[in-house]
């Protein structure tokens, strides 16, 4: 449609373009798509700049995202809670505040549910556990606005992630509602990070089993980890056959990474790809780089007790993201900005080695898994190894 001279997209066309975009983690096409409406004189209209603003902090150009809003002659609450939520998710958690707090002040727009999502979000990634609290407070005191199970999601994995396990539980149990999958999911998760009890995790990972929401892959994996952890490699090879007999299958880690203008999509262990040799070989590189820094694979992330530590770090250095960071390496030009896009949550070892690979290499990664956006740069993330 955007080549043809009739019909021509209108106002309401570009919008669901935007949002195909974002869904497909489709930059360059987005990227078309805006220069087309800019063409069309459509830069002044809140439906698309919204949808722009959306699109882009999805794709992982937050700054794109804030020089649209930025630029809006005119903003709207959906404005202003997309620059929020969009602040949250890359884990600039001082800027979606300040930005929450120039609206409600300085533009006087009334916060609603989906602008505490937002609030509660960025305070999660950014370790702002007296602030969770604190706007947790103001929605419910100060804007009478009822909390839904996504407000008690944050605030309960605000606390658990900060190590407050027995306050998130104390949370959980006076909630008006059940809790659901995710909120216990969260804790396990916290559970295996922060190497609480083994026995508070299984009564967790119970929780999440007899629900009927139970993603039984996921936890059986995260039971598994908190095993390797406490070093119960017996447990660990139990969960493991526990898998193998109920025909649990673990979901593979997928990554996806834009090349001009094309996607192309790794699994972990992935052999298929055209480019295949070139690829191993760059990790054959990175490898030896790692090495010369000192690093150490952390086998917990990969707890096979009957692999030998070899096999267990063939497995981790095969892991989806870093072959989709090899082919980047392989192909984009220097200086641009590697970006990539996984299914699941990426693990310790992984988010340690791009890091290092960042400095190495001297290249921006963005990586965005199944929880937020982790910016890599000079060595160093911008969660602060928090997420």
């Amino acid at each position: 449609m955007l080549q043809r001279s009739s019909p021509f997209p209108d106002n309401h066309t570009f919008p669901f373009v935007l949002k195909a975009c974002a869904y497909l983690f489709a930059l360059f096409e987005g990227k078309q798509a805006h220069a087309h409406l800019l063409k069309l004189g459509f830069q002044s209209d809140v439906y698309i700049n919204n949808s722009l603003i959306h699109f882009y902090a999805s794709c992982g150009s937050l700054e794109s995202a804030k020089n649209v809003f930025d630029k809006m002659p005119q903003r709207s609450l959906v404005s202003w809670n997309s620059m929020i939520l969009g602040f949250a998710m890359h884990g600039k958690g001082e800027l979606a505040l300040e930005c929450f707090e120039r609206m409600i002040r300085i533009s006087r727009f009334v916060p609603n549910s989906i602008t505490f999502v937002g609030v509660l979000s960025a305070c999660n990634h950014r370790y702002m556990v007296n602030e969770g609290r604190k706007y947790f407070d103001m929605m419910v005191n100060e804007y009478k606005i009822e909390p839904q199970l996504e407000h008690y999601g944050c605030l309960v994995d605000i606390l658990a992630r900060a190590g407050l396990i027995d306050e998130a539980l104390e949370l959980v149990s006076s909630m008006p509602m059940k809790p659901d999958v995710v909120i216990w999911r969260s804790l396990l998760d916290s559970c295996c990070k922060r190497n609480a009890s083994v026995e508070l995790s299984e009564n967790i990972a119970r929780q999440i089993l007899e629900s009927e929401q139970g993603d039984s892959s996921g936890v059986y994996v995260l039971l598994s980890r908190v095993y390797a952890s406490a070093s119960r490699w017996n447990d660990v090879g139990l969960v493991r056959k526990l898998m193998t007999n109920n025909g649990i299958l673990k979901e593979p880690g997928c990554s996806l990474i834009e090349v001009d203008g094309v996607t192309h999509e790794f699994f972990a262990g992935d052999t298929s790809h055209p480019q295949t040799k070139e690829i191993y070989q760059v990790l054959n590189v990175v490898e030896e780089r790692l090495d010369s820094t000192g690093y150490k694979p952390d086998y917990s992330q990969a707890p096979m007790v009957d692999e030998l530590n070899t096999s267990k770090r063939d497995s981790l250095r095969l892991h989806s993201e870093r072959l989709a960071i090899a082919f980047g390496l392989l192909n984009l030009k220097p200086g641009m900005p590697i970006r990539i896009f996984k299914n699941l949550r990426v693990c310790d070892d992984c988010h340690k080695v791009t890091g290092l690979i960042s400095e190495i290499f001297n290249v921006e990664i963005i990586v965005r898994d199944r929880v937020r956006f982790h910016h890599f740069k000079d060595g160093s993330c911008s969660c602060m190894d928090y997420w």
